[in-house]
C-alpha cells in the first residue's frame, strides 16, 4: 500500500469509530463511549504517524507514544489531556471490582470529554 492509502485507511478507521461513539451515546453505554473515543484518537494519530514517517505506525495503544512518533509539540495542556485519554482504554476494558470507571461516567462526563475529544480530532485532522 502507499502512504496515503494508508494514512486515508486510518482516517477511514477513526470515522467508523465517531459512528460507534454516536450509537454509544444513544446507549447511554458512557464508558464505552470514551474508549471509542481513545480509539478515534488513537487511530487518527497512527495517520499521522505514518503521514510523517512514512512508514506503519507502531503497534501500541499509548496516545502519548503516537503523538511523540507524529511529531506534535503538544502544550502541557494537551499533554494532561492525551494521558487522560489514555486511561480510558485500559479502564473501560477492565473494570476494577467496584465498577469505579462506569460509575464516574455519567452522561454529563461522557459529553463534556467527548466534545474535548472531537475537538482535539478536529485538530489532528487539520494536520493531516
Amino acid at each position: 500500500m502507499k502512504i496515503e492509502e494508508i494514512v486515508r485507511y486510518w482516517i477511514a478507521c477513526a470515522e467508523d469509530d465517531w459512528k460507534a461513539i454516536e450509537g454509544l451515546l444513544k446507549n447511554e453505554n458512557y464508558s464505552y463511549v470514551l474508549f471509542f473515543g481513545h480509539l478515534y484518537l488513537e487511530k487518527l494519530l497512527k495517520a499521522l504517524v505514518v503521514k510523517e514517517t512514512k512508514i506503519h505506525a507502531q503497534p501500541t495503544h499509548n496516545l502519548r507514544l503516537l503523538a511523540e512518533k507524529a511529531n506534535l509539540s503538544l502544550l502541557d495542556e494537551q499533554l494532561g489531556f492525551v494521558l487522560r485519554v489514555n486511561e480510558y482504554n485500559i479502564k473501560a476494558r477492565y473494570p476494577d471490582f467496584k465498577f469505579e470507571f462506569k460509575q464516574q461516567c455519567t452522561k454529563e462526563f461522557a459529553l463534556e470529554e467527548i466534545e474535548k475529544i472531537g475537538e482535539f480530532g478536529k485538530w489532528l485532522i487539520k494536520k493531516l
